[in-house]
């Protein structure tokens, strides 16, 4: 079980859900379940119009986590992530601060989201 907690000045107040680890949906299909206004149009990772910064609550180690291709090229072209950043995550499991909603999977890991 994972709480996401979604937070961004585009709600009234911040919103915590709870996921079933496993479960393999997106961050954007559980927003979007919610009802979190979370930007998006393409919903494949091409467009970027989802990027959500990810921190991870508590004082866990982060779950490396895998970035797509589109994922890579989208948030670097944009400025979200830089290559050293790119690296770590495929070295070192590090998560990047950034990443699509459209590509998050969410893991067993209480996370802060924000847009």
């Amino acid at each position: 079980m994972a709480n996401i907690t979604f937070s961004s000045p585009a709600m009234k107040k911040d919103l915590t859900i709870y996921a079933t680890a496993g479960d393999c949906r997106t961050l954007l299909s559980l927003a979007k379940e919610h009802k979190v206004p979370i930007e998006f149009e393409c919903e494949n990772g091409e467009c970027g119009s989802c990027p959500v910064q990810v921190s991870i609550l508590g004082n866990k180690q982060p779950m490396g986590m895998h970035l797509t291709e589109k994922e890579k090229t989208v948030l670097r072209l944009a400025g979200k992530i830089t290559k050293a950043q790119i690296e770590e995550a495929e070295v070192k499991d590090i998560p990047p601060p950034w990443r699509l909603a459209c590509q998050f999977i969410v893991r067993d890991e209480d996370i802060l989201v924000k847009f």
